[in-house]
């Protein structure tokens, strides 16, 4: 097999885990997919392409990772729901001063309790890997969704 291809099964089996962690609600494990410098942003696509700051979440480091979680399990309230990530094969997009860069496809749907399951969030994960001796991590995803509008608010993380 191709150098090229074990490093997009490599990705594309760190974002089925990743996946796996968020929908079996292990947000304690979320931080740890990323660099302790990691950062993760939530960006709406009309922004992103008008090269515009503002973001829903932009998070600098595991330590705000790990202040999210705590909001989300301790002192957020809200109506319990489910989610379920379903990501494309990621497109493997060049390395560079020892960053790979990828990208790739999601949609989010959630269900709540009782009701019927519907589409969440659709958009696209743009982002630079470093190895580690633990395998790869994130040093940056930007989550940028396409629709103008976000269901509620967004509070599990995407």
């Amino acid at each position: 097999m191709s150098e090229g291809l074990l490093l997009q099964l490599e990705i594309d089996q760190f974002n089925a885990r990743y996946a796996a962690a968020l929908d079996e609600r292990r947000f304690d494990d979320w931080p740890e997919f990323f660099l302790a410098e990691g950062q993760y942003k939530v960006q709406a696509r009309e922004n992103f392409e008008r090269q515009l700051p503002l973001a829903l979440i932009a998070l600098e480091s595991q330590g705000m990772m790990k202040d999210r979680v705590y909001g989300i399990t301790q002192t957020i309230y809200h109506g319990p729901y489910y989610t379920r990530h379903v990501v494309s094969p990621a497109l493997v997009l060049g390395e560079e001063d020892g960053r790979i860069r990828a990208q790739a496809h999601y949609a989010v749907f959630r269900t709540r309790p009782g009701d019927a399951s519907e589409v969440y969030n659709v958009g696209r994960y743009i982002d630079a890997f470093e190895r580690t001796p633990a395998g790869l991590r994130l040093a940056s995803r930007l989550c940028v969704y396409d629709s103008e509008m976000i269901l509620n608010s967004l509070i599990y993380p995407i």
